[in-house]
């Protein structure tokens, strides 16, 4: 009931507590983290619990807001760990407890699945994103990915709203949990386009060049990447990134950066004509937005997350093998595909960007704050009055 009085006694207009909950802090998942609490903290009180991945950048608190607040959570394992698991269930519920948030929302697999039984959900508004499902994950085995789907199934039983970033993965959500929504991913156009301006830039001839983004492994497909490579020798590729299948890119004309900061990967974008993103899986891809944005020619697998982006031969191309890929590639030489390139760019600007993204995302939060504040004042009331 001290709850409940407490929670009534709170004004809507005053700073209410959010807390993100980030497994998968690297890649894609660490820029949307980045613009969605960057963008919120000026109405919220924003709390961030996460994980440190490989990928995740050695300098990561200077990309968020001073104002944010970051509490590590040590025991977070990519892969499936019972010890560890445990142990960061107890973080995480401890974390929660600590800060008493109004808002949780949990972002991957793993934090989505330890989240929704470490908490209780009569105290908190939840959500979850999965970015991406890990029963899509390709290199796991039958086996492993029936186990992720029937964790997904079994948790979405939980009194929590499913937010996917993507119309894909909010198709795929409607058939494991019972409140499902979705906001698609966008990037903070105004914060590229402020990067993009100190890369520097020469007008001299280059040879034509294709680039990509993230982790080399199996979700990513650098075998293909590696195959289209070969089919156009004069064509230079770059991949920027490292991972654990940094050997799969044998190709003469591939480079391979290694991890390097934002600044220098946008300076190797910013000089690229055309993205391709062979990826076997997807959420919403941010390195795709990012490429549109900049106006290259973005060229896709047949999957979910990059389907929903890319309309074939309207605002950029799916491809199905790697002829397909070495065949526009080719055809780049000598046709700009300017309008095809212009329509990405303009769908950036008016969909897929932050303002958009976190203007929904605020609508989610307050409206369910403003019910769940709502139902405990009338309680409240009621049982004073019986107490009269």
């Amino acid at each position: 009931m001290e709850k409940a009085g407490k929670s009534s006694e709170k004004s809507f207009d005053s700073k209410r507590k959010i807390l993100h909950v980030v497994e998968a802090m690297g890649s894609g998942v660490f820029t949307y983290i980045v613009d969605l609490a960057n963008q919120l903290c000026n109405e919220f009180d924003v709390h961030i619990a996460y994980g440190v991945r490989p990928q995740t950048p050695e300098d990561y608190r200077e990309y968020f807001d001073k104002r944010i607040k970051l509490i590590e959570v040590k025991n977070f394992t990519r892969s499936i760990n019972p010890i560890k698991d445990a142990k960061a269930f107890l973080e995480i519920r401890k974390i929660a407890r600590v800060i008493e948030p109004d808002i949780i929302h949990l972002h991957s697999s793993k934090a989505g699945a330890l989240g929704r039984w470490a908490l209780n959900i009569k105290n908190y508004s939840l959500y979850y994103t999965p970015h991406g499902y890990s029963f899509l994950m390709q290199d796991c085995g039958a086996i492993k990915r029936n186990i992720y789907r029937v964790i997904e199934s079994v948790s979405g039983k939980r009194g929590c709203t499913t937010i996917a970033c993507s119309k894909g993965e909010y198709e795929e959500s409607l058939s494991l949990a019972k409140n499902v929504t979705y906001i698609n991913n966008g990037i903070n156009v105004n914060e590229l386009q402020e990067l993009v301006k100190q890369c520097s830039t020469t007008d001299a001839p280059h040879p034509l060049t294709v680039f990509t983004l993230g982790r080399i492994c199996y979700q990513k497909n650098p075998e293909l990447f590696n195959m289209i490579a070969e089919k156009v020798p004069d064509v230079r590729f770059v991949w920027i990134g490292d991972g654990e299948l940094r050997g799969k890119l044998t190709s003469s004309n591939i480079e391979v950066t290694g991890w390097i900061n934002r600044k220098s990967a946008l300076e190797y974008s910013v000089k690229a004509d055309v993205f391709i993103l062979p990826s076997l899986w997807e959420g919403l891809p941010i390195s795709l937005l990012e490429a549109m944005y900049m106006k290259k020619l973005s060229l896709v697998s047949d999957i979910n997350g990059n389907r929903d982006v890319i309309e074939n031969g309207v605002n950029g191309f799916v491809c199905r093998s790697a002829d397909e890929y070495a065949e526009i590639i080719q055809n780049r030489k000598s046709s700009p595909y300017q309008s095809v390139i212009e329509k990405a760019y303009q769908d950036i600007l008016h969909e897929y960007n932050t303002t958009v993204m976190v203007e929904e995302y605020k609508k989610i939060y307050l409206r369910n704050i403003r019910k769940s504040s709502w139902d405990e004042s009338k309680s409240l009331a009621s049982t004073n009055a019986a107490s009269v």
